[in-house]
C-alpha cells in the first residue's frame, strides 16, 4: 500500500471516530436527567476502559474493579456504555424491579454468528421469537418429566465413563486420569443421546474436533470483539488479532456437525429408539407449513447450539471444579464418600433414587456453583429503556454484566466466602434457581437458565459415582496446596491445567 493510500486510510478512519464521538457528544447534551450515572473507572479518550480488561472481559478484573467503585459499576467498552452488578442486593433490586429493562440480549458479533443471528433461545433478543423458542425447548426438553424420562441415558453414560476408568486403572496402577477430559465427553455424550437421539462423537476424530470447536466457542463467548465497540474500525483489528478467523473456523465446524445430525436424521440412518429427539421435533415443525412457528434449517442449527454447548461445557467444566475442590479440600472429600458408601454399600452404583438421601453430596455441588459458577459473567444482557437503579440512571442500549462469580463470594451474605465448606448449605434454604439472589449460577429473572435441572442431575449422578467407585489419588510429589486453580478466559471458566489424578478402584467384595 501507498502512503497515499495509507494517509487516506487513517484519515477516514479518524473522519469516523469523529463523527461517532460528536454524535455520542450530541446525545449527552439533550440528556436532561436529575440522576447521575452509576460510578466507575477514569476512561481514556475512544477507548474507554478497554485497556483496563486486557482481550477478554474478566469475571475477576470486574471484581478487583467493583470493590474500589462499588457493587454498581459503569464501564466504557470503546463506544458501548456497560454496566457491572457485582452483589446480591444490586442483582435483587435490577431483577425484581426491572427484569423487563433488564431481560434482552446485545447483538455481539462472535454470538450472532455462532447462533445463526440470534435464532436460538440464549442469545436472542426478548420477545416472541424468544418465547417460542424457550417454549419448544421446555414442552420436548426440558420440563420435570422429559428430564426424569431421560435417567436410563444419564445412568448409562456415568456407568460407562466408569468402566472406561476403571479399566484404564487396571490397566496401569500409575496412569493417570484426565478428568477435565473424561468429563467433557461424559457430558457430550450424554447430551447426543438425549437431545439427537445417539452419540455421534464415538469416533476419535470427529470427537476430537468438535469437543475442541466447543471449548473455543466458550472462548469466543467471553473476548472482547472491537466491531461491537468500533463498527467496521474494529472488524480490522479483529481480523488483524485473528478472532474473525478463529471464529469462522468454530462455526464452520459445528456447522458441519450439525449437518451430519440433521442429514442422518432427515435419511433416518440414526438408532432407531422408543421417542422422537429434539431434531426429530424441529424438523417435524419445519415441514409443517401450516402451523404459526416456522422452524428453518438455521434456525434447528442455532437451538442446537444451546442444547449443544451450554449443556455440554458447563458440566464438564463445574465437575472439574468440584473435583478440584475436593482434593484441596480431603475433609470434605472424605466426608462425601462416607455418606455415599454408607448409603449406597456394595450395590455398585449409585442411581438416581440414591441422590434423594445425600444432602452432603447436594451440599458439595452447591458449594461448586457458588465459588465456581459455569458461566460467572452469566450471559450478557442489553437493557431496553431507561430505569433507575440505586439511586443511578441506567440507560438504554446498556450492555450489562451480573457478575455471578463475584456474588458467589459476596461476603455480606457468605461467611469465609473463600473457604470451600459445603456445610453451610445443610441447613439453609438458598437455592441455585434464579430466586435466592445470593446463589445465581444459572442466572436470574426472564433470562433464567432453563436447563438447570437438567444439568443439576447430571452434576450429582456423575460426581457422586466418581466418589463412590474410586480413591483418587494427586500425581507422584504433588501435595492437596500444589492443586491450581488457575482459570482460562472465556464465557466458561475452565481449569488452565488439565485436572489429572490418579484413580484406584474401590473394592466392595
Amino acid at each position: 500500500m501507498s502512503s497515499l493510500h495509507t494517509c487516506l486510510l487513517l484519515s477516514l478512519i479518524l473522519f469516523i471516530i469523529f463523527v461517532f464521538l460528536l454524535k455520542h457528544k450530541k446525545n449527552h447534551a439533550t440528556d436532561t436527567t436529575t440522576h447521575p450515572a452509576p460510578p466507575g473507572p477514569r476512561r481514556l479518550p475512544l477507548i474507554g476502559n478497554l485497556h483496563q480488561l486486557d482481550l477478554s472481559v474478566s469475571h475477576h478484573r470486574l471484581w478487583q474493579l467493583s470493590q474500589l467503585h462499588g457493587p454498581l459499576m459503569s464501564l466504557r467498552l470503546g463506544l458501548t456504555p456497560a454496566l457491572v452488578i457485582s452483589s446480591a442486593k444490586t442483582a435483587r433490586e435490577a431483577i425484581r424491579a426491572h427484569d423487563l429493562e433488564f431481560s434482552n440480549r446485545p447483538s455481539l458479533v462472535g454470538q450472532q454468528k455462532l447462533s445463526y443471528g440470534g435464532l436460538d433461545m440464549a442469545f436472542a433478543p426478548y420477545g416472541e421469537h424468544w418465547k417460542q423458542n424457550r417454549r419448544i425447548s421446555a414442552e420436548n426438553l426440558l420440563n420435570p418429566k422429559r428430564v426424569q424420562s431421560f435417567r436410563p441415558i444419564r445412568e448409562d453414560e456415568v456407568s460407562k465413563m466408569v468402566e472406561r476408568i476403571s479399566e484404564a486403572a487396571a490397566a496401569s496402577r500409575s496412569q493417570l486420569v484426565d478428568l477435565s477430559e473424561t468429563l467433557l465427553f461424559l457430558t457430550a455424550s450424554l447430551i447426543c443421546r438425549i437431545a439427537f437421539g445417539r452419540n455421534y462423537l464415538v469416533e476419535p476424530e470427529p470427537r476430537i474436533h468438535v469437543l475442541r470447536s466447543v471449548r473455543e466457542a466458550m472462548v469466543v463467548f467471553g473476548s472482547i470483539c472491537f466491531e461491537d465497540h468500533f463498527g467496521w474500525v474494529g472488524s480490522v483489528v479483529d481480523k488483524v488479532t485473528g478472532l474473525s478467523s478463529k471464529l469462522q473456523r468454530v462455526f464452520v465446524e459445528l456447522d458441519s456437525f450439525y449437518e451430519v445430525m440433521i442429514r442422518d436424521h432427515l435419511e433416518k440412518k440414526r438408532e432407531q429408539e422408543d421417542r422422537d429427539d429434539f431434531i426429530d421435533v424441529l424438523l417435524r415443525m419445519g415441514e409443517d407449513r401450516s402451523g404459526s412457528v416456522h422452524v428453518s434449517r438455521d434456525h434447528i442449527k442455532a437451538m442446537l447450539t444451546d442444547i449443544f454447548i451450554g449443556a455440554t461445557d458447563t458440566n464438564a467444566a463445574t465437575l472439574a471444579w468440584a473435583m478440584t475442590s475436593l482434593k484441596k479440600n480431603p475433609r470434605v472429600m472424605d466426608k462425601a464418600q462416607r455418606e455415599i458408601r454408607s448409603l449406597v454399600g456394595s450395590k455398585g452404583f449409585v442411581d438416581e433414587d440414591d441422590l434423594l438421601s445425600l444432602p452432603y453430596l447436594k451440599a458439595v455441588v452447591k458449594e461448586t456453583l457458588r465459588l465456581y459458577p459455569p458461566a460467572p459473567l452469566l450471559l450478557p444482557r442489553e437493557t431496553t429503556g431507561r430505569c433507575i437503579l440505586s439511586g443511578y440512571e441506567i440507560r438504554p442500549k446498556t450492555l450489562v454484566y451480573i457478575n455471578a462469580w463475584a456474588i458467589g463470594r459476596d461476603s455480606e451474605y457468605w461467611e469465609s466466602a473463600e473457604e470451600f465448606r459445603p456445610e453451610r448449605f445443610l441447613d439453609s434454604d438458598v437455592d441455585f434457581r434464579g430466586q435466592s439472589f445470593e446463589l445465581v449460577p444459572f442466572g436470574c429473572g426472564r433470562r433464567v437458565c432453563p436447563g438447570a435441572s437438567l444439568g443439576v442431575v447430571t452434576l450429582e449422578l456423575a460426581l457422586a459415582n466418581l466418589l463412590y467407585s474410586f480413591d483418587w489419588e494427586l500425581p507422584e510429589g504433588m501435595k492437596e496446596e500444589d492443586v491450581d486453580t488457575e482459570a482460562t478466559p472465556g464465557n466458561t471458566i475452565h481449569k488452565k491445567i488439565p485436572l489429572c489424578l490418579r484413580a484406584k478402584v474401590k473394592n466392595y467384595a
